[in-house]
């Protein structure tokens, strides 16, 4: 059974947006990551229906890819809320780098938002009533943060750590390290007391030392051949791109992977530009199989219904 703080209130949203999570105290209504920019009408609903008229006071992002900031703008424009980012991101979000941001690498979009503060590894945040300790988290992004509140034995791990493996280990894909970050934190994780995981993605979940064996075997398979970072990756911004807009040609999708830098970094790690047709048509035909999340028609491959 999943015993939150009365103070705790998880929204789980799916794949397309990462999961929200509301702390409420009597001076602060506080949301840790705000969806993907197409979701953002259903957040402000979800954070309204739960906090009535009090408006909410401040956003919290452990990281600045689109699922997890996508409704930055909507929320800062429905309610006069602070913003807080890892400090690392200030100045790309400051001139609104959307290169360095990731938004345009993954083919992905995100309206503009601003920032009124920064939080670092080190910091100490009071939100919903429990202290918080900020935790670096890279490697699915250099910049990413958790939060870990040791009085209630409560990790929010972004994507750093779900109940069954992690995020997409990016850096790999630009010949930069990630793995040996990834094995860093996840490390890290273990030496801490948790009872309880809210991760990005997928329900909260107790079952922490269990997830982190399979998030241990999942880095080591990676870091043994590189190409299967690469193979994930595609097929993860594929499927996202489908979620977002529904159906899509193979010709616009092969024209995305020139266009989006990660995609073309992953594509390239698997198969020479000339191959590239048939190794979407492959990566895509394994998506379709089995119930999977897309389907092909003819030319154009859907998102399958939930």
């Amino acid at each position: 059974m999943i015993n939150l703080p009365v103070s705790v209130r998880v929204f789980e949203r799916g794949w397309l947006s990462s999961n929200n999570v509301l702390l409420v105290d009597e001076t602060c209504a506080a949301l840790v990551d705000t969806g993907y920019a197409t979701h953002a009408p259903q957040t402000v609903a979800l954070v309204r229906q739960t906090l009535g008229a009090r408006p909410l006071d401040l956003i919290v992002n452990t990281h600045l890819h689109s699922d997890h900031c996508g409704g930055n703008a909507l929320l800062q424009s429905t309610w006069p809320c602070r913003t807080a980012i890892p400090a690392s991101e200030a100045d790309a979000v400051r001139d609104w780098d959307e290169t360095r941001l990731t938004f345009r690498a993954t083919g992905q979009t995100c309206e503009r938002f601003t920032f009124t503060e920064t939080i670092a590894p080190g910091a100490q945040l009071r939100l919903g009533a429990l202290d918080w300790q900020v935790l670096g988290a890279p490697g699915h992004d250099p910049h990413s943060l958790m939060l870990y509140c040791a009085d209630e034995r409560l990790l929010i791990s972004a994507d750093a750590l779900w109940e069954n493996g992690f995020g997409v280990i990016f850096p790999e894909l630009e010949g930069e390290s990630g793995f040996a970050e990834e094995q860093a934190v996840l490390e890290a994780v273990a030496k801490l007391d948790v009872r309880l995981v809210i991760p990005g993605h997928g329900a909260p979940f107790t079952n922490v030392e269990q997830a982190l064996e399979r998030a241990f075997s999942r880095v080591a398979w990676l870091r043994a051949d590189p190409a299967r970072n690469a193979k994930n990756a595609l097929k993860v911004l594929i499927v996202f791109k489908l979620l977002e807009v529904r159906a899509m040609s193979f010709d616009t999708l092969l024209r995305m992977l020139d266009d989006a830098a990660a995609m073309r970094a992953a594509a390239t790690m698997l198969k020479p530009r000339g191959e590239w047709s048939t190794l979407v048509h492959a990566i895509v035909e394994e998506l379709a199989a089995k119930n999977g999340p897309l389907e092909i028609d003819g030319e154009r491959i859907v998102a399958r219904q939930a």
